[in-house]
């Protein structure tokens, strides 16, 4: 049975016990708000749970007349929810008087706001007819004395609370007889009953004029509130009064005096003027917003299910993403998907720009804004976040004073923190299609005016989108160029640009050289768009085309030609790393020498520069010969890497370490370092990894090391292989180098005189002079651990003929490790988890378990902590 005064339940209604939950929690407060645009199934959700959830006292419920809201229609809609739902009001007891020559409309049935009674998209099928705020208006107005027309409404008497009260007199009372011939008293709480009007005012109590009685009856309601034990829920539905308005300020007063027995749940399309700041800081207010009401992928599927529509999760994600989670948006959406033959067709084509949107929201929302308000919402359209400065910029210093106002009355403008707000999707698309429509000729500029004020506070990728759709290439250009950023259209950092920029060519024929000629900016972005996308002359062409302008400069501009020619080394060393050293050691001096010429803080924001500049330094000392140098900028550029979130040059510096590490013959550390490198893999590429070569002889080595000669050749072929697209005659002749050390153990000659025969390490060539005892001495030790695994343990007899027992730390495994179970410990050594290990290897979770009990068996331990620290021990990792 439906509670007295709610609205019936729609049979089409989503369940959406996350947010009724909310509010049932919320109503155990004295103030709860639901705020949301049209169409997010404000009233929706409220009528829900006041059907399904159990409220904490009685529910009157109220439906409001939005922002035309008029006290004295007001407050009589209150008090008749209140008795509809059986809540007892001793003070108002007897039916008051009207006003002389007022007349107050009859009382309706629960009205239906727009949210819910009206025939909104998001909640289907129309309801019976009903009278709401569009048949209200066309009844005649309230008839008032003749002081005052119905256009300019009765005069508003200052609302007054219980402390003005106390100081007012108190109204004149008749004296009358009843019927035994006393005489008694009429007032505010007594009438005789002939003396009845309308809604219960008592005569003696309302001076004349709508809105006189309304600080005395508030405050008469208040106290009957408050006198409660249990409590009351009230339920103001579409409730938008101005602030300070007379509604207003009496629900302020009556919601302060009648806790706690009042628990006030307010649905708006704006935030309601009651102070809510005031019960935010107490910890009193449950809030419910645009963000909460939107559709969860689940809601979504219930959604269109209702419509006989069925299609895949990612189906029913994108279309909730493209909606914004808008409950109109879905609604119209599944209408529109009923009997479409390819409902996965019309989601990916599923925007803001559908008709039916457009017309919706248009109706419902822009065509009812003053003209300087749909100004605003037109031009910072373009804008997909903004500030009030921001809004300023674009839309001008007219139309930006009123951002404040738009803020607080369109709840399409979401807060994100500190200032910012970000229109919803759906609604930012129709206000863009109405844009241009409308002022066609506006839209480069706006974009322009954007470009210019996020260029200039730092937020480059929006400066140069908005550049971009301004048509303004040369704008955007010199920003990627001044604010370093030209690795990020290179790909040296997690952060890209827009893709336009890599879809540009350069001028070419009659054409282009008829054309204003292009600044070095857009000439060095051309160069680094091309190498991105693998154009390697195109990339040449333009970059030397760069440097002819950047030399053309004026020598006043030291500071931008230092820009242009950091931004001119930065293409150099990303396109001659893999292959020409020599060349990209070049820029990377080049590079280091700008560095000192630029702002110190600007560089600190481009880490992906010097991870670059010191990978590419790094690995030229390190064939040179430098190891402690080249140790040095290696890890520095590791650390850069990391911070720009590059894995290329990260795991290029991890590689190059681990090439050192085994070069010093410290073999387990170079174990570490290409086992950080392996992870995460690489991606597939168009052009191969110049780092994996490294990589793969280093494990090639360290498994010569351990006897495991198969894995040994399986690395070297890789590498090899490897080399034949990224030729780098180091790693090559380290790859020689193994491979002959390879020879001499499957041979049984591993002795330290095979080091002399082995030409590598003596002959000129690849290995530089400062190398070559490291290397020896590397050499020296491999063949010295193989020959040791090679050799059966030491067989010195004691008293009984029994070999002496090896230290702990040099005891083999009781059995040997399956490969399985060596892939079960590799990954058990990365820290990962039994579940991971499972999805990792594609087997269940008990195998896993039962590998693990085998090795720490085999292994002797209990814990895998134990087991990974004795199989490094052991070398097996």
């Amino acid at each position: 049975m439906s509670p007295p005064g709610v609205p019936p339940l729609p049979s089409w209604l989503v369940p959406r016990p996350r947010l009724t939950d909310r509010l049932s929690q919320g109503v155990l407060g004295p103030l709860t708000v639901v705020v949301g645009p049209v169409g997010a199934g404000k009233s929706a959700l409220a009528v829900e749970w006041a059907h399904t959830r159990r409220a904490p006292g009685p529910v009157a419920w109220v439906t409001c007349d939005g922002a035309e809201e008029q006290p004295d229609v007001f407050w009589p809609r209150v008090l008749a929810a209140l008795r509809e739902a059986a809540i007892d009001l001793p003070s108002l007891a007897t039916p008051p008087l009207t006003p002389p020559g007022f007349t107050v409309p009859a009382p309706q049935p629960p009205l239906k706001g727009r949210d819910n009674g009206e025939h909104t998209p998001e909640q289907g099928p129309p309801q019976a007819p009903f009278k709401g705020r569009e048949e209200l208006r066309d009844q005649p107005p309230p008839t008032h004395s003749s002081e005052h027309t119905p256009e300019q409404g009765a005069p508003q008497a200052p609302l007054k609370g219980r402390e003005e009260l106390r100081d007012q007199p108190p109204p004149a009372r008749s004296r009358q007889p009843t019927a035994n011939g006393t005489p008694r008293s009429t007032g505010l709480y007594a009438a005789a009953p002939d003396a009845v009007g309308l809604h219960g005012f008592p005569a003696a109590a309302v001076p004349p004029g709508p809105s006189a009685g309304q600080p005395m009856l508030v405050a008469a309601l208040a106290a009957d509130l408050a006198a409660r034990e249990e409590p009351v829920v009230l339920v103001l539905d579409d409730f938008q009064p101005e602030s300070g308005s007379p509604v207003a300020e009496g629900m302020v007063r009556l919601l302060r005096h009648a806790t706690p027995a009042l628990r006030l749940v307010v649905v708006s399309r704006r935030d309601p003027p009651l102070h809510l700041h005031r019960y935010r800081l107490a910890g009193d207010l449950t809030e419910l917003r645009t963000g909460d009401l939107a559709f969860d992928d689940r809601e979504t599927a219930a959604l269109l299910a209702q419509h006989g529509v069925e299609v895949p999760r990612p189906v029913v994600k994108t279309l909730r993403e493209r909606a914004d989670g808008w409950a109109a948006g879905l609604r119209l959406a599944a209408m529109s998907m009923q009997g479409h033959p390819h409902p996965e067709r019309f989601v990916a084509r599923f925007a803001g720009e559908d008709e039916a949107i457009v017309s919706y929201l248009v109706e419902e929302v822009l065509d009812g804004q003053p003209p300087a308000m749909r100004r605003l919402l037109l031009t910072t359209s373009v804008l997909d976040h903004l500030n009030a400065e921001l809004a300023t910029q674009v839309a001008g210093q007219e139309a930006g004073r009123h951002f404040a106002a738009l803020v607080a009355q369109s709840s399409f403008l979401q807060h994100i923190g500190h200032g910012w707000y970000r229109c919803h999707r759906m609604f930012a698309d129709v206000l863009r299609v109405r844009l241009r429509h409308e002022a066609p000729d506006l839209v480069p500029d706006l974009h322009g005016r954007a470009a210019e004020w996020l260029g200039e506070h730092g937020l480059l990728a929006e400066a140069v989108r908005h550049a971009l759709a301004a048509d303004d290439r040369r704008y955007a250009d010199r920003l990627v160029v001044h604010q370093l950023a030209i690795g990020q259209v290179l790909a040296l950092t997690s952060t890209r640009l827009p893709g336009e920029l890599l879809t540009r060519t350069p001028p070419a024929g009659p054409t282009g050289a008829a054309r204003k000629a292009p600044g070095p900016e857009s000439a060095l972005v051309t160069s680094a768009a091309a190498l991105a996308r693998g154009d390697g002359p195109a990339c040449t062409e333009s970059l030397a085309l760069a440097d002819r302008l950047i030399g053309e400069l004026p020598g006043g501009g030291t500071d931008r030609i230092a820009r242009c020619r950091l931004a001119h080394s930065v293409i150099r060393m990303t396109r001659d790393r893999p292959r020409h050293l020599t060349a990209a050691r070049a820029a990377a001096a080049d590079a280091e020498r700008l560095f000192a010429r630029l702002p110190r803080g600007l560089l600190e924001d481009r880490p992906e520069l010097v991870a670059l500049t010191l990978s590419v330094r790094g690995r030229a000392e390190l064939r040179e010969g430098d190891l402690k140098a080249a140790e040095a900028s290696l890890t520095t550029a590791l650390k850069a890497a990391s911070a720009a979130e590059n894995g290329v040059l990260r795991r290029d510096c991890l590689s190059e370490l681990a090439l050192l590490e085994v070069l010093r013959g410290r073999f387990r550390a170079a174990d570490q370092f290409a086992g950080h490198a392996r992870h995460p893999a690489p991606q597939a590429s168009s052009e191969p990894d110049p780092s994996l070569a490294a990589l793969y002889v280093v494990r090639s080595w360290i498994g010569l090391t351990r006897l495991d000669v198969q894995r040994a050749r399986g690395e070297l072929s890789r590498a090899r292989a490897t080399l034949r697209q990224v030729p780098d005659p180091f790693v090559t002749g380290v790859g020689s180098l193994v491979a002959k050390l390879m020879t001499a153990v499957e041979t049984g000659t591993a002795r330290p005189e095979t080091l002399d025969a082995i030409p590598d390490i003596t002959a000129d060539g690849w290995l530089a002079e400062g190398l070559r005892q490291s290397v020896r001495h590397a050499c020296a030790a491999s063949l010295d651990e193989a020959r040791a695994r090679r050799l059966p343990a030491r067989s010195v007899s004691g008293a009984r003929g029994t070999p002496d027992p090896l230290p702990r730390d040099e005891r083999a495994p009781v059995e040997s490790l399956s490969a399985r179970e060596r892939d079960v410990l590799r990954h058990l050594a990365q820290m990962m988890t039994t579940e991971e290990i499972a999805d990792e290897l594609y087997v269940s979770v008990n195998t896993v378990k039962t590998h693990l009990k085998s090795v720490y068996r085999k292994l002797a331990v209990t814990r895998r902590s134990a087991a990974v620290r004795r199989a490094r021990e052991l070398e097996l990792l």
